[in-house]
Order: structure tokens, then sequence, then C-alpha cells
């Protein structure tokens, strides 16, 4: 029978956030919630950091952002490789070229998407459905199967590698709808949270563990069209029952313990961080 000697014990406690000298790839990390995210991997310890978007300028910005940390540990760094990850052939190049760099990843946060508002009639196939579904969810998928390679590489049982999506509090409860109506967007962040719970029965025994997140409004380039449109910042925030939007330290601190030693045993779930807007709204 164990004793209350033996309950106390725990594995290098102290270190149990770090990811000492892992290897990560973030994709749509150049702004916003992936480049909170690339920041919190490289001062929890990341020796390198692959940061990846469309836009070859966004990420040679973040990536020069992320090399100025001043407590990144000795010798890591972000590396830039621009990638359009709405075609195929991006996604196959993205692949090779981080196999050029290194012989394996620990940690994949696949956090690039786009949205869309617009009146319900109004919605496209092309932009307004086709554009949000492919990036959000199809990409998605093609990222972690092209990188699975690597992530299995030296994944274990005691160490397993790390795959996190993002989605949306717009996939777990209703999204914008009337004049902004984010109908795909909220469609795919569903569709992308379910994914990684099939992802993570399907690549859990290859000892790579998968996850989801769920924000909700984050201020960021992406979300201020429907922040200005819901209010702004300081209205939004006195809506959330613990008084405020996301920031970055939240995202950051999120994706390091899912990837760290403590988020050990979370497979297949999905992470709200939202101040518990969503369940404040239901109320009667």
């Amino acid at each position: 029978m164990a004793s209350a000697k033996d309950d106390v014990k725990l594995h290098d406690f102290k270190n149990i956030f770090s990811l000492s000298g892992k290897v990560a790839v973030v994709s749509g990390g150049s702004r916003g919630l992936g480049l909170h995210a690339a920041s919190g991997l490289m001062q929890a310890g990341c020796s390198k950091v692959f940061i990846t978007s469309r836009k070859a300028k966004g990420c040679e910005e973040a990536v020069a952002a992320l090399n100025a940390l001043p407590n990144k540990a000795p010798g890591a760094r972000a590396i830039s490789i621009p990638a359009d990850s709405s075609k195929m052939s991006e996604i196959e190049r993205l692949a090779q070229e981080i196999a050029k760099e290194t012989s394996h990843i620990d940690i994949l946060f696949a956090n690039a998407g786009a949205t869309w508002g617009a009146p319900f009639a109004a919605v496209d196939e092309k932009n307004g459905w086709d554009k949000v579904m492919d990036l959000n969810v199809k990409a998605v998928f093609f990222t972690i199967q092209k990188l699975a390679p690597l992530l299995q590489k030296r994944a274990t049982l005691e160490d397993p590698s790390r795959v996190i999506v993002t989605g949306s509090v717009a996939g777990i409860g209703i999204g914008a709808t009337g004049l902004l109506g984010t109908y795909s967007y909220s469609a795919s962040k569903a569709a992308v949270l379910h994914l990684a719970r099939n992802l993570a029965v399907e690549l859990g025994p290859r000892h790579i563990l998968v996850n989801g997140i769920a924000p909700g409004f984050f201020p960021s380039k992406m979300a201020n069209g429907l922040l200005d449109a819901a209010g702004g910042v300081e209205k939004l925030g006195e809506e959330s029952p613990n008084g405020r939007l996301g920031r970055g330290e939240d995202i950051a601190g999120t994706v390091v313990f899912l990837c760290s030693r403590a988020g050990g045993h979370v497979n297949g779930d999905t992470i709200v961080l939202d101040g518990g807007k969503i369940w404040g709204n239901s109320r009667l």
C-alpha cells in the first residue's frame, strides 16, 4: 500500500512545463495567436521553432522578433519557411524544407486559418465557403499527415509528440449571424475540433497526442472586424464572466501546458479559452 511519503513524490516537478530541446512547427505563426504560441514555445525551452504562413515578409518579421527574445535557450532559433497551406504542393514543400533543417519534430501547432463574414444570402461558394473550409479543415489534416513521419521519429510512450489544432468557441456554440454571419467559419471550426478527436485515436498509438483549443475573442487582425461590430474590446470584455478578453499569455500558456509533461495524459480533448463566456451566454 502506498504511503503519504510515496504519494508526494513527483518526477522532476519543477521542470514539468519545460520544453527544453524540443523542435516545434507553428503554422499561421507570423502573427496573432500563432505568434503568441511561438513566443511561449521559445521561452519554455524549444531549441527550434519553425514559423510558416503565406506571406514571407510576415514570417521574417516574426522570426526576427522571436530570435531577439532575451530569455530563450542558448542557441535556440526561430526559422522562417513561408508556405501557402491552401495548396497541397506547398504543404508537401513545407514538409520537405523542414526535413532539411531537422531530423524530427516534437510539436506541431496547426493554427493557419481564415474567416469570412457576410449575410446568409450573400455567402458565395468559392470565397465564402470553399476557401474557408479548405484552409481551416482540409489543410490542417494534410499538414498533420505530411508532418506525421517527422512527429513519429523520436516519439515514445513516455515522451510523445504533440499536435494542437486551433478551433474556436464558434465551433462549440453558435458563431456570428446576421450581417457578418460566419457560417463557413463556424462549421469549419466544429469540424477541425472533431478531426482532432479522430486523429487522437489514430495517432495516439504512434505516440502522437492530438488536442484542440477553442479560443473566444482575442484581439487580432482576423478578429478585429467582429470585435468592432460587437461593440469593441471593452464592451465584450465586460460581457465575459471573468471580465476581460483573451491575452497572448492565455494562448501561450495553454499551448506550453499541452506540449509539456504536464499535458502528457491529455489526448483528444478541447480546451476552451473564453473566460467562461460560452457558459455565461446560456444563463436563463
